[in-house]
């Protein structure tokens, strides 16, 4: 699979995400065997939050990585409730027990909050220079919240992402990407995988021989700069999300995705889930 720079590491273009991970305990053994196949399968990139399932999804994938830290980059979210001066080493220490290790590759404010961000990333490089953090970054953060950041040690920006939800391309893609910040996508499929019922998708499915998941997957990580990080915990989800970082889309197939799913013409709101 293709690699790209992100928080001073080499990862996967396509990761994997967590939401709703840790919420059914009958659950949790299939959510741990999922990640531990994705690693396995090069999908070293595991993105969570304190916010999913108020940490059960940091416990799933501190259960998941045991023993294979040092293949993972490690992200977790923290609330912006918590992202104060005070709260934030206090948020992070929660989510380092709930994970079981000692060090967060990458941390990220979850969205724009209350706490002036000037107290947030003063407390990101705390923990950073304590060795809590590598790096640190934001999600959710529109072109005008990255203005009012105006930091160049953010180390990237996750936000929603699919060929349905293509309002960044207008202004806050080319942004990030000026600025040499990639973009996590998060949702890349969509959310309750609308797009895999489309006719478009399921045409070009089929000239590949792949899934519409797969075309999703390959669509979203083709913009320089793109990280897709699918949540997955069907043993046959997760081996076929790992193979779409081999898919190249053709001229063709970009045209008929453009005609189906219309990129913006004018700014949008920032979309959210």
């Amino acid at each position: 699979m293709q690699s790209i720079q992100l928080a001073d590491r080499s990862v996967p273009l396509i990761g994997q995400g967590t939401w709703h991970m840790g919420e059914n305990p009958g659950q949790r053994s299939r959510e741990v065997a999922a990640l531990r196949q994705g690693i396995e399968l090069g999908m070293t990139l595991i993105d969570t939050a304190e916010m999913y399932a108020e940490g059960g999804a940091e416990e799933v994938v501190g259960e998941a990585i045991a023993g294979l830290r040092e293949q993972v980059t490690l992200v977790s979210k923290v609330y912006p409730h918590n992202a104060s001066r005070k709260g934030i080493p206090l948020a992070c220490e929660r989510s380092l027990k709930r994970l079981k290790v000692e060090r967060l590759d990458l941390y990220l404010l979850h969205w724009p909050g209350s706490h002036p961000l000037e107290e947030t990333v003063e407390a990101f490089e705390r923990l950073r220079e304590a060795g809590k953090i590598g790096r640190w970054g934001v999600s959710n953060f529109d072109v005008a919240d990255m203005l009012d950041l105006a930091d160049p040690r953010c180390a990237t920006n996750q936000v929603l992402y699919n060929p349905e939800a293509r309002g960044i391309e207008y202004d806050l893609l080319p942004w990030m990407r000026e600025h040499q910040q990639p973009v996590m996508a998060y949702c890349p499929i969509a959310q309750a995988g609308r797009l895999l019922k489309h006719p478009v998708f399921a045409e070009i499915a089929g000239r590949h021989d792949v899934t519409p998941a797969q075309v999703c997957l390959a669509w979203v990580i083709r913009q320089p700069g793109v990280i897709a990080i699918p949540k997955a915990v069907d043993p046959l989800h997760v081996k076929m999300n790992a193979a779409a970082g081999e898919l190249r889309l053709s001229e063709a197939d970009l045209r008929a995705i453009d005609e189906a799913c219309p990129g913006p013409r004018h700014k949008q709101r920032l979309a959210m889930v």
